[in-house]
């Protein structure tokens, strides 16, 4: 067993954010065989991710605030802390904080049997769909 460091906060890349979007990363492969990352992700109010996919699906568990997560039919689900949601695997999807309170959730991810498409980032949610969450 060993004490892993802690990796310096990151704050996530405009191409794939709208607003302001911290990562922490928590867990990522120590071992050969290992496909599990994690990540503490924090959402200034109206922050939001693009469009986004992942090849093995991904697990939201909220800490603090409530999560907005929405899909290509429309449908946006209200995720309160304590709560996670799940995205299944080729999922197209957003995620983020609402429009007046700040959001914390953990982002559990498989990488796929290629790490770099494990995540399929695609177009910025526009800001009418997020209003209309």
């Amino acid at each position: 067993m060993r004490v892993l460091p802690k990796p310096a906060t990151a704050k996530t890349p405009q191409e794939r954010f709208t607003g302001d979007v911290w990562l922490d990363m928590v867990v990522t492969p120590q071992e050969g065989d290992q496909r599990m990352t994690a990540g503490l992700v924090r959402f200034s109010p109206g922050a939001r991710t693009a469009w986004h996919s992942h090849a093995r699906g991904q697990y939201l568990h909220v800490v603090s605030g409530v999560a907005l997560t929405g899909t290509r039919d429309g449908q946006v689900l209200r995720v309160c802390a304590g709560q996670t949601a799940y995205c299944a695997p080729g999922e197209e999807h957003w995620h983020g904080a609402t429009p007046e309170d700040f959001m914390e959730h953990l982002a559990m991810t498989e990488n796929a049997d290629d790490p770099a498409r494990t995540t399929v980032w695609l177009e910025h949610v526009a800001d009418e769909d997020y209003r209309s969450a």
